[in-house]
């Protein structure tokens, strides 16, 4: 597969995706805020690290790789 192919694969990704979050977020669920996600808010700082977050999007993006998206890179 060429270099333009790719950059035009990831931005359809890209596109597709900011797309599922927009219509999660207008219809009130949220992704990103899952139990085990790390959230401290003081004064003068928050500090957010999505961890359980990171695990799932690891795991659907692992899972679509195993599945054939990874053959269309090739």
């Amino acid at each position: 597969m060429t270099i333009s192919k790719t950059i035009l694969f990831f931005g359809f990704f890209v596109i597709i995706l900011s797309f599922i979050t927009y219509l999660f977020e207008i219809s009130g669920l949220q992704i990103f805020k899952l139990p085990g996600d790390i959230y401290i808010k003081n004064k003068n700082w928050t500090f957010y690290m999505p961890i359980t977050s990171m695990i799932l999007i690891s795991f659907v993006l692992t899972l679509l790789y195993k599945l054939g998206i990874g053959n269309l890179m090739k």
